[in-house]
């Protein structure tokens, strides 16, 4: 079997265009071929191998919406394409989901188009692997606490991931809108671990590793409320203005990031950087954790912080990965054009 992004390419072949729909994506993908192919492609970008073209993200002007393109090219996956979507917030009240996007691959050798990939349940089950792959390499080995800032629609697909890092021995929860926390809890009982709806400042004191997954333009998190030895991975904070904690938090912390540039322009460091409190070198790409070029955390008080962005090139590795996995087990349709 072909493990995702192991360097096979999804190449051309004689049965035409591959079409893997959302839940061919979901019956192939899941959480350990995500975090492998996440992994793989953050290592693949600190090394050179891998790189994202600029992102288009513009308001259209109706429905509230934010649509754009990521892209990119991994020379090491062997993937090239475009992730094509947005944000819809009024979604919800037609029992949609908010973020709607496919990802186009190609061939890299020819250019032809190669496949097209559902990308609603596989933008989740991707963001979660990021998150979970820093937790993986940054978290301490003892945490025991997990804090979740958010419960929106990716906060379950956050928190199965987190749980399999770390022996977590219970939750805590925090969210602007309370009426949502109820699906985590459940979902903390069918796990087995203890659940607790808690404030943010008694959050930060209890949690060792918290994820912030919101849509805040404002912080959330505290420099004050946050313990030493505490991961916190970042993963709400994709477009400009938007903002989960405070920005001295990431003064006082180690900070990592899928990639430097969006950090810094479109992540959680923007107003960090805009202030001048750190600047553009002082972040790490986790990539070079992955590959041991960093050492990544380096005692048990040091504060760390993992701003996912969310990179293009995350969806190329898991939409590489369905397309392929989906092929092998007879599961795409194809068609010609």
């Amino acid at each position: 079997m072909v493990t995702p992004n192991d360097g096979a390419a999804v190449t051309t072949t004689d049965k035409g265009i591959s079409l893997v729909s959302e839940a061919v994506c979901e019956a192939v993908v899941g959480r350990p071929e995500a975090f492998t192919a996440v992994e793989n492609v953050f290592a693949a970008m600190a090394k050179g191998d891998a790189y994202n073209f600029p992102v288009v993200r513009e308001a259209i002007g109706h429905a509230d919406a934010l649509y754009g393109f990521k892209s990119g090219f991994d020379r090491a996956g062997m993937a090239l394409g475009v992730k094509s979507g947005g944000y819809w917030p009024g979604n919800v009240d037609k029992n949609l989901t908010n973020h709607q996007s496919t990802v186009i691959l190609f061939d890299p050798d020819t250019g032809k188009l190669r496949s097209l990939v559902g990308g609603n349940y596989l933008t989740a089950v991707r963001t979660a692997a990021s998150s979970a792959v820093s937790i993986a390499h940054l978290a301490r080995k003892d945490a025991k606490v997990l804090g979740m800032v958010g419960a929106g629609h990716q906060s379950t697909f956050q928190l199965r991931a987190a749980v399999e890092q770390r022996n977590f021995e219970k939750v805590v929860a925090w969210n602007p809108h309370p009426e949502y926390l109820p699906r985590l809890a459940e979902l903390c009982e069918e796990l087995g671990l203890p659940f607790e709806a808690v404030t943010r400042e008694q959050l930060g004191a209890q949690a060792d590793v918290i994820i912030t997954i919101t849509s805040a333009f404002e912080p959330l998190l505290m420099k004050d409320w946050i313990k030493p030895g505490t991961h916190i991975a970042c993963m709400g904070t994709d477009t400009k203005g938007k903002q989960e904690v405070d920005p001295e938090l990431l003064v006082a912390a180690t900070v990592f990031t899928d990639e430097v540039a969006q950090s810094v322009s479109i992540g959680e460091a923007q107003h960090a950087i805009e202030s001048g409190a750190i600047k553009a070198e002082d972040i790490i790409p986790v990539g070079a954790v992955i590959n041991g070029t960093h050492p990544g955390r380096r005692s048990d008080e040091e504060i760390t912080l993992f701003d996912g962005t969310g990179v293009g090139l995350q969806d190329l590795a898991v939409a590489q990965a369905a397309a392929v996995l989906a092929e092998e087990q007879g599961l795409a349709n194809f068609i010609s054009l």
